[in-house]
């Protein structure tokens, strides 16, 4: 396995892997990532902001299996947003999770003050994940927020 910064080759596979995992539970839905516009060109929508970027992870025929995204999310109070999170089914339960949250949190260091993620407490896995690398549960999102229908707010001081 290889994490590598997304290329436009990778986008409709990273945008099956979103879709498939959102509509297992049953979250394909308006408010997710699952209608988010750029969904189908992550690699130029990443490319395009400043301190961001998304990485994805390969197996060892160049196929992807994951991904995750760090973006500006409020640029004056020096916070990003982890984005995309997202592991293909045969490549769980692997670590995979957890090597694509070191990357992305280790980029996010060097550009930012504090993390800041939206999920859904029905993800318990993800939930388990985001509380082991330090994130804090907040009462309410951010201001800001774009995705309606989730439920759980984190936030992580970067040092």
């Amino acid at each position: 396995m290889k994490i590598r910064e997304i290329e436009e080759k990778d986008n409709r596979r990273m945008e099956q892997i979103i879709k498939c995992s959102l509509e297992s539970f049953d979250l394909n839905i308006p408010g997710t990532a699952y209608f988010d516009p750029q969904l189908g060109s992550l690699a130029q929508f990443y490319k395009q902001q400043p301190n961001a970027s998304y990485w994805v992870a390969v197996n060892g025929q160049d196929e992807v299996i994951g991904g995750v995204g760090i973006a500006p999310f409020n640029l004056k109070k020096g916070i990003c947003e982890l984005q995309k999170l997202y592991v293909s089914p045969e490549a769980q339960g692997m670590g995979l999770s957890t090597e694509l949250m070191k990357v992305a949190l280790c980029f996010a260091k060097q550009h930012y003050t504090y993390c800041y993620l939206e999920t859904l407490k029905k993800l318990h896995i993800a939930t388990l994940l985001y509380r082991k690398f330090g994130f804090q549960l907040l009462d309410s999102p951010l201001d800001g927020s774009e995705h309606n229908a989730t439920d759980a707010w984190y936030l992580k001081e970067l040092s």
